[in-house]
């Protein structure tokens, strides 16, 4: 009954929308109505069906998926050579993020609304022999769609968090009838799989495959060309050099870089950056990246204020000659923190110090950096969990706390050196997991086991 009604609300709005949708495109062009109604221009298969090539449908809802995505990715194409790949996403950033990061062969535009007329044009136009989906993307009427019309369907990198379970508990049935269209579940931790299977996914479809996210190997980093690749090198520190290079970073500077940080956390950093400063007088390269570039105006305003001068990293590294003036970076690219994370000494994650849930503290990790972060971790638990009992990082109550622990690690002391130690091992440990995720993309396709 709940579905229905969910099903039908949508069927009966969706004609309302295509009458305002040329109003709609008028005032507002980014939305772009046409692929939320799954219509895709110059994408139809049905002209080339007798002949042409698999196609595996890719759902994630935003940045966060997408960097799963790209762990698969890289290894899905050597399996399946022979494969075609179409990613979805809910939000512009994550296509915008997508499309700077995966390989150009890789079409990645907007996902349809979950609506049944929405959904049956994208299924006619893509006809894809598998659906993937990550993480906890569970849109009703795209499942029932897909099981309806006989495409096989995986659920890869799969989490539940203890509030996210409650709540299904209490629709038990309607969630498990659209878990059971899963040929196969790759979930992350056994915790997991408990909960899916608890849910009512057969034990035997679930395989606990650890995450792709924090798969994220050196040797995905793009090569700089003005930075030959050196025998005995890998690449984050190939990157700390190119970011060396571009943002004049000199030997003795000590570069702290607070990424992903949310509303009301940079007014927070602040005073953190101050005692720093105070501590490396005229060494100290203060790197911040907000979550959403929108938000850039608001810390400008912010440093405004406070009377500090800052620069933007475009200006310091799309072909600018002039030489680095300020101390302050506000990054304003997407889809390069978690390489430029390979540059910096103190590495802050943020959306941890207000409640925003955290964001992904392994993508320092993965280029062998420590990582602090704040008390509000619930949309990571599991990533803390791991940073936390490999020693690989540090996690803080409040700003004044992160000040002290920064300045008790200074560069080059046993504690911060071991700390860079364990978190070269931890990002050694979480290889693997889009290779076992990939394993199961084959068997549901029918294919043999590379």
């Amino acid at each position: 009954m709940l579905y229905n009604f969910y099903r039908i609300t949508g069927a009966i709005l969706y004609p309302l929308l295509v009458t305002v949708s040329p109003l709609l495109d008028r005032l507002l062009p980014n939305w772009q109505l046409s692929q939320r109604f799954g219509r895709y221009q110059d994408f139809d298969r049905s002209a080339t069906a007798s002949n042409r090539t698999q196609l595996i449908w890719i759902h994630a809802a935003s940045v966060g998926e997408v960097q799963a995505v790209r762990a698969l990715i890289a290894v899905l194409p050597d399996i399946l050579p022979e494969v075609d790949f179409f990613l979805t996403t809910m939000t512009r950033q994550g296509r915008e993020v997508a499309r700077t990061l995966l390989p150009a062969q890789v079409r990645c535009e907007l996902a349809p609304l979950d609506i049944p007329q929405a959904v049956e044009s994208a299924l006619k136009l893509l006809q894809p022999d598998l659906y993937i989906c990550l993480e906890t993307e569970f849109w009703p009427v795209m499942l029932t769609k897909m099981r309806k019309a006989g495409v096989p369907m995986l659920l890869l990198n799969g989490r539940i968090s203890e509030r996210s379970f409650k709540q299904y508990q209490r629709i038990k049935g309607t969630v498990g009838t659209f878990l059971a269209g899963f040929s196969a579940v790759g979930v992350i931790r056994e915790q997991d799989r408990e909960r899916f299977r608890h849910l009512g996914v057969p034990a035997e479809r679930i395989q606990v495959c650890g995450n792709m996210k924090y798969d994220l190997k050196y040797d995905l980093m793009p090569q700089d060309p003005q930075e030959p690749q050196k025998s005995g090198t890998n690449s984050a520190e190939q990157g700390e050099k190119k970011y060396a290079r571009l943002l004049g970073i000199q030997p003795d500077n000590i570069v702290f870089i607070c990424g992903s940080t949310r509303t009301g956390e940079e007014e927070l950093l602040l005073p953190v950056y101050i005692r720093l400063q105070e501590k490396y007088p005229g060494r100290l390269l203060w790197i911040l990246a907000p979550r959403h570039l929108e938000r850039l105006p608001e810390v400008m305003a912010l440093l405004d204020q406070a009377g500090l001068g800052y620069e933007l990293f475009s200006q310091c590294t799309q072909g600018s000659t002039k030489e680095r003036q300020e101390n302050i970076i506000l990054l304003d690219s997407m889809g390069e923190l978690a390489r430029l994370y390979a540059a910096g000494h103190y590495i802050f994650c943020g959306a941890s110090l207000v409640h925003k849930g955290g964001h992904n503290i392994m993508e320092p990790i993965a280029q062998g950096k420590p990582v602090f972060f704040g008390p509000f971790m619930h949309d990571f638990q599991d990533a803390a969990d791991l940073v936390l009992s490999a020693g690989a990082g540090v996690q803080v109550g409040s700003p004044d706390e992160l000040a002290g622990r920064l300045l008790e690690s200074p560069l080059g002391s046993p504690a911060y050196e071991q700390a860079c130690q364990a978190a070269e091992r931890l990002a050694r440990t979480q290889q693997g997991a889009a290779k076992r995720q990939a394993d199961m993309v084959l068997r549901v396709l029918g294919g043999d086991l590379a």
